[in-house]
């Protein structure tokens, strides 16, 4: 069965809150038909899991030159969409906090609503969303359990889909984000957004690609120039 056409988004990286930004605000059918997974730079545990399932996380770490580029690109970005961004500043973070709790958001059907009040606590509020008190007041706020969002990272069952869905990241070849995969197409980076929107389009529809996945609406190859993440 085909699978659905699929956005791959971090909390962590801006370029992919551009991308979310734009999907819901001017094509907000394809924000609905597209499958929505996570990417995230796994910790020790999980990065065994996967090497033991046969993945491998695309990292490569950023120069310098590259981090400073980011910055200012982002500040010129948000400013072209008109967008007031604050910079957090993550501080050993562990990504699986925020992640993880997504899926637990997922699972109470609030995914949508979780991404959406990360998304602003991060770059609108400049807050640490791998701080776990951080993630039970977004849950509190989302008349979501705290423990159970706070504490995603502990959960198996959410490591182990975690890993299932880094898998998914080395199968579609994904090496950063934003990232689009529509069959044997894939488009990385917010300004290939409009090319995937207009080739599902011109194949019918953003829903056209039939039944293959489950419609979740969230989450090898590798690329030397890869900016850990961050686009």
């Amino acid at each position: 069965m085909p699978k659905r056409p699929a956005f791959y988004f971090s909390l962590r990286s801006p370029y992919s809150w551009f991308a979310y930004r734009e999907l819901l605000d001017e094509h907000p059918d394809v924000a609905a038909a597209v499958t929505w997974r996570p990417f995230f730079e796994p910790d020790g545990r999980s990065e065994e899991a996967l090497r033991k399932a046969g993945g491998s996380f695309p990292y490569v770490a950023m120069s310098r030159a590259k981090h400073l580029y980011i910055l200012r690109d982002v500040g010129r970005l948000a400013r072209e969409r008109g967008l007031s961004m604050t910079w957090p500043v993550d501080r050993d973070p562990v990504w699986e906090v925020p992640h993880l709790a997504y899926l637990a958001a997922l699972r109470e059907g609030r995914g949508p609503e979780f991404v959406a009040a990360a998304y602003r606590t991060r770059w609108e509020e400049g807050g640490d969303i791998c701080d776990r008190s951080v993630i039970a007041r977004i849950a509190g706020e989302l008349d979501l359990d705290p423990v159970a969002l706070a504490g995603a990272a502990d959960d198996p069952e959410l490591r182990e889909e975690g890993v299932r869905l880094l898998l998914d990241v080395c199968r579609d070849g994904v090496f950063g984000v934003p990232f689009f995969v529509n069959g044997a197409s894939r488009y990385w980076g917010v300004d290939r957004l409009g090319r995937f929107v207009a080739e599902l389009r011109a194949a019918g529809g953003p829903g056209s690609s039939g039944p293959g996945d489950a419609p979740l609406p969230v989450g090898a190859g590798s690329d030397p120039g890869h900016a850990g993440g961050c686009g």
